[in-house]
């Protein structure tokens, strides 16, 4: 099986969309139906890191393509509570951060100095969508020599990691749920941690993670149909659908977009 550009994006929007209508549809959605739509949304930012780093390769005015990639990346920001319930940087400023990250290898002198900075930017984008491995897999991606390896080696390490470090997570939690009722019982409850089904769904993303590992090894390195702006405006337009949706159906806690009350001001 080859893939072209034009389908591997499509596969990595289509994982993005089932796996946010997951998260924001969790309550109405049964868990066997919500496992490997959840998993799915592990095939789009390996995908789409692959594609930023061509990108970064090819492009002839990168100040340009960040610029791009901030505007629709703040557009999306007014949506991206409807579907996590949570303000954060999403998907774009992640690779926003991974395209610095590129220039800094690229123009640094001194590589000690750059190591020590990427990997004070890896732990501040702990609170970004991805958290600490957008930025890890986009550059691994541009400094792996090998073609084939830099597609395919650091999603399996990554996806292997993930899945591993969750279904220990899963087996740790459903312990401390059998639990006599106390303690451990409300401190689980009190982060979600007790809803085992929702456990078990979210532990499949590392999967998703390892097939993108398979697609990417398949690329044909052709372009296909172009599709320049497909991912720039179906991310915004697909959180405010399904943020609609949720919204409609009475899954929103719209207080998620009182900054002030948050902050505590």
């Amino acid at each position: 099986m080859r893939l072209n550009a034009f389908w591997l994006k499509i596969i990595a929007v289509f994982g993005m969309i089932t796996n946010h209508t997951v998260i924001a549809l969790w309550e109405v959605l049964p868990w066997w139906l919500a496992a490997p739509m959840y998993a799915l949304g592990g095939l789009t930012f390996p995908i789409m890191a692959f594609f930023v780093v061509e990108g970064y390769r090819n492009t002839s005015n990168l100040t340009k393509y960040i610029m791009r990639l901030a505007v629709f990346g703040i557009i999306a920001a007014f949506f991206h509570p409807l579907v996590f319930g949570m303000i954060i940087f999403n998907i774009l400023f992640t690779i926003i951060v991974g395209l610095l990250c590129l220039v800094m290898y690229d123009k640094m002198q001194s590589r000690p100095l750059f190591w020590v900075l990427f990997c004070l930017i890896v732990i501040g984008t702990a609170m970004f969508d991805w958290g600490i491995y957008g930025v890890v897999i986009i550059l691994l991606m541009h400094i792996i020599r090998n073609e084939k390896t830099r597609r395919t080696l650091p999603l399996i390490i990554i996806g292997l990691f993930m899945l591993s470090s969750s279904l220990m997570m899963v087996l740790s939690m459903w312990a401390l749920n059998q639990t006599p009722d106390g303690f451990f019982v409300e401190i689980l409850a009190k982060f979600g941690l007790n809803d085992m089904e929702y456990l078990w769904v979210t532990s499949t993303f590392g999967i998703g993670i390892l097939v993108a590992a398979f697609l990417l090894k398949n690329f044909n390195g052709e372009r296909g149909h172009r599709a320049k702006w497909l991912f720039y405006i179906i991310y915004p337009l697909h959180l405010a659908i399904i943020g609609g949706i949720a919204f409609a159906l009475g899954l929103i806690d719209l207080s998620v977009f009182n900054i002030f009350g948050i902050i505590g001001l």
